[in-house]
């Protein structure tokens, strides 16, 4: 604003000194040049030229306005001056003087008075070519000072609207800059805010990841170990039951009774038909073993149609009554989720059947908006979960089985029954 203020301030000085200038130069030029003998043949000023200078300088508006007047020539001498003394000197050419020997009107603002005979205070000082009628050559110069206390008025009043004008303009682009900053902060403001509460919120979603990704591969080693005990429980039950029976079918069939010649048809028959059965019941025993193995179409069925397929299995494997309470959910579980919860149903429903056989169990399945929670409860005595042995695999078996699919499983137990409950969300769960 300073620099533009300056710049606008010295423009305008400049313009104004040289419009009151030129007026000043035009009217004196109109009434003092016709005065002026011609200056081409003779530079001499006779008497009565002076007297009419003397005259006009001193009269009227122009002699109220006038403070000092010379005439110079283009060698540098003085050929007529209000001041008598001056008349005749030879001085040097100052620049003002050359510019107006060259054909330019000049006009200098000064502050303070430019030469000694003139009174203290502003003036205008003016050089103004005298000019050759035919030839439009200059042959001489006025200089004039001109008292400038109401041109300074008007320059001031011009340079104080002029600084107005630069300031007003300089506040507008500072207050429109000034809303455009304060609404960028703002909006930076604005944005590093929500930028904050995102990461806040990723944080908490990567905390969550991180714990459920330790959870599931944890989960997943647990599972790893239980599956080991599992099959080695499969082999010593395939060894214990089926081998054992087999084993007992294949050496009586060795035996004399059934390979001695002399040993009766009926007894025979009857050796025969002993070992017919043990075989049966090895098969039988096999057969059960694959059952439990082999999950019964759990790749189209809905999850109503495997809760009740598990429920209707119990009931005919045990000849026993399980009350039911059942709200399917709106939305289709994974295979993988089926699977855990047929499974979760039958080692519960076994568990209660083995520890508490007599007591009532219910199965309750509720939705609650994306939330699916299946419960198997009865009325036993209850157990002590702390007695649990680390051998037996049932209820770690499934817990480890749910959250590895990302689902939570609760146990409550007490003297008046005891209820085992999964929870899943309607995610994606791992395959």
């Amino acid at each position: 604003m300073l620099v533009v203020g300056a710049v606008v301030s010295t423009l305008i000085e400049r313009a104004v000194t040289r419009s009151a200038g030129a007026t000043t130069a035009l009217y004196v030029d109109s009434v003092i040049a016709p005065l002026l003998p011609d200056m081409q043949r003779s530079l001499v000023l006779d008497e009565a030229v002076k007297r009419a200078l003397d005259e006009t300088l001193g009269q009227g508006a122009l002699g109220s306005r006038l403070a000092a007047m010379r005439l110079w020539g283009p060698d540098g001498q003085i050929l007529y001056s209000d001041d008598e003394s001056l008349i005749g000197l030879r001085l040097g050419l100052s620049d003002s003087l050359r510019r107006a020997f060259s054909g330019a009107m000049v006009a200098n603002y000064e502050p303070v008075a430019a030469i000694e005979e003139v009174a203290s205070g502003p003036v205008l000082q003016i050089y103004n070519p005298i000019l050759q009628p035919w030839s439009g050559e200059p042959v001489a110069v006025i200089e004039f000072f001109e008292f400038a206390h109401e041109f300074e008025a008007t320059l001031r009043n011009a340079r104080l609207r002029s600084w107005l004008a630069v300031a007003a303009v300089t506040a507008v682009f500072f207050l429109a800059l000034n809303a455009v900053v304060l609404r960028g902060s703002r909006t930076i403001d604005r944005q590093a805010h929500d930028l904050k509460n995102r990461v806040a919120d990723l944080s908490a979603l990567l905390e969550q990841n991180s714990e459920l990704h330790e959870r599931v591969r944890n989960a997943a080693q647990r599972a790893t170990t239980l599956n080991e005990r599992y099959l080695r429980r499969l082999g010593a039950d395939l060894h214990d039951g089926p081998a054992q029976l087999v084993a007992l079918a294949s050496l009586r069939l060795d035996s004399a009774t059934v390979l001695g010649p002399r040993v009766p048809t009926r007894v025979r028959e009857r050796e025969v038909a002993s070992i017919r059965a043990t075989l049966n019941e090895a098969l039988q025993e096999i057969r059960s073993i694959c059952n439990g193995l082999v999950l019964p179409q759990v790749e189209t069925a809905t999850v109503l149609e495997v809760v009740n397929h598990a429920i209707d299995s119990y009931e005919k494997r045990t000849g026993t009554s399980v009350g039911r309470h059942l709200t399917p959910p709106a939305w289709t579980m994974s295979a993988a989720g089926r699977i855990c919860i047929y499974r979760f149903l039958q080692e519960a429903l076994n568990n209660g059947y083995r520890h508490c056989r007599g007591a009532h169990q219910v199965v309750t399945m509720t939705t609650k908006g994306q939330s699916l929670s299946i419960a198997v409860s009865d009325d036993g005595p209850g157990f002590d979960p702390t007695s649990v042995g680390t051998g037996r695999i049932g209820l770690a078996g499934l817990r480890e089985r749910v959250e590895s699919l990302g689902g939570s499983f609760h146990l409550h137990t007490s003297s008046t029954g005891t209820e085992v409950a999964i929870i899943f969300d309607n995610k994606p769960a791992p395959s």
